[in-house]
């Protein structure tokens, strides 16, 4: 019996086999005997979760148009045939060629979420490679890790051989063209890693040695190899409007997370919130022109037969041009049964009205993320909401239909106290009061307002990167404060009170923020059982202690401490376009409550404009 019939045989004994079969719409098949390279995009978790991740479809694109590449998709198997696969000695496949991926001349994993490190040991063993980047051969692919995570990659920095910082369009084929030469005058592994090591945004962790102080600090990082660099630059895309985009993207066979068409109108975000990653590390924010984005939501449209349409950024309200972009997807798709979808929006009287115009009102639910109950704590982390501004936005939308609201907060924030806690059930209470305020002849029924608790993590390349975080205890103990406080309130049957799970948040914390000791507990978990670990069905918080104890690791002391200013973080040899001294900067001025305003209203000198575009450029205001 061939492999082929006999994944065959077993695909029809396991959960959702469509994950696995590929040939699924707008799938690329190439002739293997007629491309150069062979890419295994690898997303580290179940078929749903990454097939519906707008990276990976990007870079499957951009790949796939050179004809001397082929790029195939490679998704974490389910623990049903990840038994199978581990009993009968079943290597890992990729979907379009079904052919196993050590054949592969890279490997290339995207660490979009710290849960999914195990996964990424999943693929390697998988794949029948050895874990450990060293002990690799000749002939072996090269594992190549990105995406937000890899932003600090040193908790996983010994399972590969590269990272690449940045965003994907840019270092790609400047790799390629390299990988390629380095075929035709057969250099070694060591010498590509090294020649590689020099293209901007490729990081190779063999070439880097790690001291620490006596206190287990970090002294430094110093390359130990002639011509290696000793900042890797991340790297930008700043043509945003014409870079590669996913005209025609793979149409799943089964139900995903995300199933529908992404415009994704910009990148980067001008609000400066000091918890959040992703509004730092995505800088300087660039737009794409809104006639680009017409044009895409008509040809992907057409390609996927998709009837619904997104729009996608970390904050869609600061898009300049999205009056004309909304206006435009509602005269032309609205009556063709099209659904348009709206997240990111600020709450404001022509959000109202578009949403008023795409969905059905007593069905949906609007979402506020407050991120803190009180104004203090909202100035502290720089969000740039009053209380004002959130109750006139709900009041606006019970005016207008909706009675359903989705509330977002973090616990665990620099200089928290418990009346800050208290202050989210209070807003929650106030929300409803503004629904009860309208005559009861024109409300839609009773008000329903979800609160929602995440715990708070200071991410690298963060002007909380400096804070600490708490224990398990400490953290439910906020959650508790936050819940007495809901059954407090006047409306409280009109409130129900959710929260994450707080050992989890303790342990993203560790692999966010550690350095290439963890290394070592991430691979004694995996091969205690660890997977999946994103799913609290899998997930073993017992199971990731013994892994800590086996390492000679205390996680306490990723966690448990506020770091001084002088200190050395794992991440600091990445160079990610903001500097260092105005993330302290914010840093100071959050413990002082000050407010920074946004990058529109004034430049806060973060060193993004160095990449000379985007908001960079068209606001010229005076550094304060």
């Amino acid at each position: 019996m061939s492999k082929l019939a006999l994944k065959d045989e077993i695909l029809l004994k396991i959960e959702k086999p469509a994950r696995y079969i590929g040939n699924e719409i707008n799938s690329v098949i190439k002739d293997p005997a007629k491309v150069d390279i062979r890419f295994a995009f690898c997303f580290p978790d179940v078929y749903e979760i990454g097939m519906s991740h707008l990276g990976m479809k990007i870079l499957y694109e951009m790949f796939n148009r050179r004809e001397d590449v082929w790029c195939e998709r490679v998704f974490s198997p389910w623990p049903d045939l990840h038994k199978i696969m581990k009993e009968q000695k079943i290597p890992l496949f990729a979907l379009e060629s079904q052919e196993e991926i050590k054949g592969f001349d890279f490997i290339g994993i995207t660490l979009q979420y710290e849960m999914c490190y195990t996964n990424i040991l999943q693929i390697l063993d998988l794949a029948g490679l050895p874990f450990l980047a060293k002990d690799r051969t000749e002939h072996m692919p090269f594992v190549i890790g990105g995406g937000p995570c890899a932003y600090n990659p040193e908790p996983v920095a010994d399972f590969f051989d590269l990272f690449y910082i940045g965003e994907g369009e840019i270092s790609y084929d400047p790799l390629f063209a390299l990988y390629k030469k380095a075929k035709k005058e057969g250099w070694n592994r060591r010498e590509f890693l090294v020649q590689a090591a020099s293209i901007p945004g490729i990081y190779v962790p063999l070439l880097y040695d790690v001291t620490y102080h006596e206190d287990g600090t970090v002294a430094g990082m110093e390359p130990n190899t002639e011509g290696v660099p000793k900042k890797v630059q991340k790297q930008v895309v700043m043509d945003f409007s014409d870079s590669a985009y996913p005209t025609k993207p793979v149409v799943p066979f089964i139900k995903i997370t995300q199933d529908r068409v992404v415009l994704e109108v910009m990148r980067g975000c001008i609000r400066g919130c000091r918890f959040c990653q992703a509004g730092q590390i995505y800088r300087p924010t660039r737009e794409k022109r809104v006639e680009a984005l017409k044009a895409y939501a008509d040809e992907m449209l057409r390609s996927t037969g998709y009837d619904e349409i997104s729009l996608t950024s970390l904050s869609s309200s600061d898009y300049s041009q999205l009056e004309e972009l909304v206006n435009y997807l509602i005269d032309n798709f609205k009556d063709k049964g099209v659904n348009i979808s709206l997240p990111s929006l600020r709450i404001d009287a022509f959000a109202l009205d578009v949403m008023k115009k795409v969905q059905d009102i007593r069905k949906s639910s609007l979402t506020f993320a407050p991120e803190a109950g009180s104004q203090r704590m909202r100035d502290i982390i720089n969000k740039g909401l009053t209380q004002e501004d959130i109750l006139h936005g709900a009041g606006l939308a019970f005016e207008g239909g909706w009675q359903k609201v989705k509330l977002y907060f973090m616990l665990g924030l620099p200089q928290e106290t418990d009346a800050d806690m208290r202050a989210i059930a209070e807003l929650a209470n106030q929300i409803a009061v503004r629904y009860y305020e309208i005559p009861k002849d024109r409300r839609n029924g009773k008000c329903q307002i979800t609160v929602s608790t995440s715990f708070f993590i200071p991410k690298p390349f963060t002007p909380f990167q400096w804070a600490r975080m708490y224990d398990k205890d400490e953290y439910l103990r906020r959650a508790k404060v936050v819940n007495d406080a809901v059954k407090a309130q006047l409306n409280r049957k009109s409130i129900k009170y959710n929260w994450h799970e707080a050992d989890v948040s303790v342990l993203e914390g560790v692999l966010a923020r550690g350095d290439r000791r963890v290394a070592k507990a991430v691979l004694y978990a995996y091969e205690d059982g660890a997977l999946f670990d994103a799913w609290s069905e899998y997930y073993d918080h017992e199971r990731w202690m013994r892994a800590f104890a086996k390492a000679g690791i205390d996680p306490d002391f990723y966690t448990m401490r506020e770091r001084g200013e002088e200190e050395a973080f794992p991440w600091d040899f990445i160079d990610d376009g903001v500097s260092k001294d105005y993330l302290l900067r914010e840093w100071k001025r959050a413990m002082r409550g000050e407010v920074t305003k946004n990058c529109r209203m004034q430049c806060s000198g973060c060193g993004a404009n160095q990449y000379g575009g985007g908001v960079c450029v068209e606001n010229q205001n005076q550094i304060p």
